[in-house]
């Protein structure tokens, strides 16, 4: 199923996930997508696979552990491309764009796993504290390289917080915008880049 090849683009590390383990990681994803996290249960998810619900702990320690797999593997990502964006030596405003080129190809190509990720991580428990810290970690990494970028390019900056919670957000529910398999991604990125650009950051096309 061409859904599920997207879903096994995120996250390089759940590579090291056995085979029969990605296969239970790509179904969740459909049903966590279908019936949300806290409507599914480990017999919905055997039934999915076809196999007993027993047999499912073979695998895996709990549903828990799934989302965790969806939430700590997507941040993960998202973290690995913002080290390649602040190591690229190119001009602040070439570098803001690859930021949200770099955040929104993860999000676009991995839309259901997006959802989950940012509708279904407050049923974290054993790992919840941890994934509060890894999202805030992020949020300040984004807000030092937007303040750099607005200290270079003589930008008035009144809210860093504020302007990074707002491109995150536009970035992070960009997939709920467009329908799959009719727009192309290339244009949704044009799209949302320069609404981002020459909206928010009150900048001009020259």
């Amino acid at each position: 199923m061409e859904e599920l090849n997207q879903n096994n683009y995120f996250c390089s590390h759940i590579m090291e996930l056995k085979e029969k383990q990605r296969k239970i990681l790509d179904v969740a994803v459909e049903l966590f997508k279908e019936k949300g996290y806290m409507g599914s249960s480990v017999r919905d998810l055997a039934t999915k696979l076809n196999i007993k619900a027993a047999s499912l702990y073979a695998h895996i320690r709990s549903k828990e552990e799934i989302l965790e797999w969806i939430c700590f593997g997507i941040a993960n990502d998202f973290f690995t491309e913002l080290q390649i964006v602040k190591s690229t030596n190119v001009n602040p405003q070439e570098k803001l764009n690859l930021f949200i080129d770099k955040h929104l190809s993860i999000v676009l190509r991995n839309r259901d796993v997006t959802h989950i990720y940012s509708n279904e991580w407050k049923h974290l428990e054993e790992r919840l504290s941890e994934f509060v810290e890894l999202r805030k970690k992020y949020q300040q990494e984004v807000e030092e390289l937007i303040s750099e970028i607005y200290k270079a390019e003589n930008w008035e900056l009144k809210s860093p917080t504020f302007t990074t919670r707002f491109i995150l957000h536009t970035l992070n529910n960009s997939y709920f915008w467009f329908k799959r398999n009719v727009d192309s991604t290339v244009d949704i990125t044009d799209e949302i880049r320069d609404k981002i650009l020459y909206g928010l950051l009150g900048n001009h096309k020259s």
